[in-house]
């Protein structure tokens, strides 16, 4: 059985590919298939050397991260993960109905003063993002009670005390809470 000889890329002709290359693209019996042989290998090279800066890019941004980057990335994952987990609750300070409103992750202890416990889920929930979120900044009064109810009195109360505890997170502490955030938020996406 004789192997089908190659298509020209250019001319659509089949041609005998030079020093049998199997991966000869283009015939280079025309002046037009050579400058589109040309061109293509041109193409290549830019797409390869695109491919290797945007590397090296990714690893200089990665290496000029602080810790408050790693902190906003895993934040990130943290406030989708709490979003997803309360989509089908009503707002945490309100009682919305879900779905009656946009949902954010809403912390009782706020994430900009308390960062220490701005990472933990006791201290997020579902809340609608205009009235109680943005307009009532948070809305804390209603919050509360509700929390309270939610997650139960001994919790809140040991949330209380964390509160005031020092911590500062490091980065291979950030990055890992981020995949597990991430991974949380998949899981509950599969299941629900």
């Amino acid at each position: 059985m004789t192997k089908k000889l190659p298509k020209c890329r250019n001319c659509k002709e089949r041609f005998y590919p030079l020093n049998n290359n199997a991966l000869q693209k283009f015939c280079m019996n025309h002046d037009e298939c050579i400058k589109a042989k040309v061109e293509y290998d041109r193409e290549l090279r830019e797409k390869k050397a695109k491919r290797e800066w945007n590397k090296k890019k990714r690893e200089i941004k990665e290496s000029l991260k602080t810790r408050e980057d790693y902190f906003q990335e895993a934040l990130k994952a943290f406030n989708a993960y709490i979003r997803e987990r309360d989509k089908d609750k009503p707002c945490i300070s309100c009682d919305k109905p879900a779905g009656k409103y946009r949902i954010t992750s809403g912390h009782f202890y706020p994430q900009g003063t308390y960062r220490n416990i701005a990472l933990d889920e006791d201290n997020a929930a579902g809340q609608c993002w205009w009235d109680c979120n943005k307009n009532k900044h948070g809305n804390l009064l209603e919050y509360r009670p509700r929390l309270e109810k939610r997650i139960g009195k001994e919790r809140l109360e040991a949330l209380d005390k964390r509160r005031l505890e020092v911590r500062k997170y490091t980065i291979p502490e950030l990055i890992e809470l981020k995949v597990i955030y991430k991974d949380k938020l998949k899981k509950l996406k599969e299941h629900g």
